[in-house]
């Protein structure tokens, strides 16, 4: 892949939005519709790809990287019409004579830069939104998960003309060329550390940026939660997809009244998840290299293995893994997990766990589990986080009613449903006067004309 060859596919995208196509609603929704049968058609392939890059089980593959995309779909679909139609406003009394709209834009060539862990969905997702707003689009899948990108560029090239949307296979330099292009919109899902090259990137040609990172989302256990929901809801966040999930529950805080009767119940939890030994089991995902292998394994070191700690780097598995007496001051505290290794920390005040959250980067998600409504709005309140759930994990995420974004070093922007839509169009404002009279009060010379002016103003106030 060549700098020239991308440059003349989206000059082509440039020339096809300038023609005008995108911003036709019946055209969006006929496209968006073909997306979703070319999804459909290819649900077989799709998981097959997902299993040969995370040996991902079916399940969790149509669930969290197929079946999730339909409802993105058809909202937009039915919905489009009445997000995108422009809005009459109301106007101040100072613009009498004078109406106001709002009309919904879409940005131009958007750039879509997909993850390896949620390889799919990830990507296909902001694509949604952006062919919604009526946006053209260039992609750019994760080559860390080949068999996937090989696949989302073979239903795009199948189903779509590349001046409307295109693959860009490859790696770290094929995303360096693509950055040094002026796109009109980038949207980029990933770590922290690329987050950061990509906006710097984005920096050079003022290009509006959403960023969707991650980071330690905690998981609070306060001592009225109901312990065995707790542990099902809690391990089956964790442990999806092998812990390679960016809102997973990175780590626990869990009362100390409770805490040895929680983890009883999280242990045998985990054994009724995946038996007694989960390298054996079906329903249980790989890490997706060695280098992400190495780094999951260093992390074991700080506190005690309570529950699982096995590995095979030949299948690059780690066990689902418990580890209790950690410290604030152990590496498995200071980045983010991103992978089956669940630390646990006591607290026995409120104020304690609240403290610790606050203390760090800002997370992408954060869970409470609770029958206190009291507690609830106390945390809630307190604490500083992307989104979240009571008495449940990552579940917000599949919501298209739900706005969904990190806040500070999680990321910023947001998508999802409407979120999605409004993400990937520029709000125009205008204001049509009316010709009927004009108020010369705004015209040089303006002589003495302040004490007026501040008399209006209060009055409008």
């Amino acid at each position: 892949m060549t700098f020239h060859y991308i440059t003349r596919i989206i000059q082509k995208q440039r020339e096809f939005f300038a023609g005008g196509a995108t911003r036709d609603i019946s055209f969006r929704k006929k496209q968006l519709i073909l997306l979703e049968k070319a999804i459909l058609k290819n649900e077989r392939a799709i998981m097959d790809a997902l299993h040969e890059d995370l040996r991902k089980p079916e399940f969790e593959s149509y669930a969290a990287e197929i079946g999730i995309l339909y409802p993105e779909i058809r909202t937009a679909v039915k919905n489009i019409f009445s997000w995108a139609r422009t809005r009459k406003v109301s106007t101040p009394v100072l613009h009498f004579l004078s109406s106001s709209y709002v009309y919904q834009e879409p940005y131009g060539v958007a750039l879509i830069i997909g993850p390896w862990n949620y390889p799919f969905q990830l990507t296909i997702a902001p694509l949604i939104a952006a062919m919604a707003a009526g946006n053209c689009a260039v992609l750019k899948p994760s080559e860390l998960s080949p068999a996937t990108s090989h696949v989302i560029a073979r239903i795009i090239s199948e189903n779509f003309d590349p001046s409307y949307i295109a693959v860009f296979e490859g790696g770290v330099e094929e995303t360096k060329t693509l950055l040094q292009e002026k796109f009109d919109y980038i949207f980029f899902t990933g770590g922290t550390a690329v987050g950061k090259i990509i906006m710097n990137a984005a920096a050079q040609n003022l290009t509006p940026v959403t960023l969707e990172l991650g980071g330690k989302s905690p998981t609070i256990v306060h001592r009225d939660a109901h312990l065995e929901y707790a542990a099902k809801r809690i391990a089956w966040g964790k442990f999806f997809n092998a812990g390679q999930t960016c809102l997973a529950p990175d780590y626990l805080l869990v009362h100390q009244e409770v805490k040895n009767k929680f983890i009883e119940i999280f242990k045998k939890t985990i054994t009724t998840f995946y038996g007694e030994d989960p390298s054996k089991s079906r329903d249980y995902a790989r890490i997706i290299n060695d280098r992400h292998f190495a780094r999951v394994c260093a992390l074991m070191k700080g506190g005690n293995i309570i529950h699982g700690g096995g590995t095979d780097p030949v299948e690059r598995y780690i066990a689902p893994t418990v580890i209790d007496n950690v410290s604030l001051e152990d590496a498995i505290m200071k980045e983010e997990i991103f992978g089956p290794l669940m630390p646990v920390l006591a607290y026995d005040d409120i104020a304690q766990p609240l403290s610790i959250i606050n203390s760090m980067p800002r997370p992408l998600a954060l869970y409470l589990f609770t029958k206190s409504r009291k507690i609830e709005k106390h945390v809630l309140e307190r604490a500083h986080f992307g989104g979240g759930c009571i008495n449940d994990t990552v579940s917000h995420v599949g919501s298209t009613t739900l706005p969904f974004g990190g806040i500070g070093d999680s990321g910023m922007g947001r998508y999802h449903g409407k979120a999605g839509f409004d993400t990937f169009s520029h709000q125009r404002s205008i204001l049509k006067r009316s010709n009927l009279v004009d108020m010369k009060l705004r015209y040089p010379p303006y002589g003495n004309r302040v004490k007026l002016l501040q008399k209006l103003f209060k009055f409008i106030g």
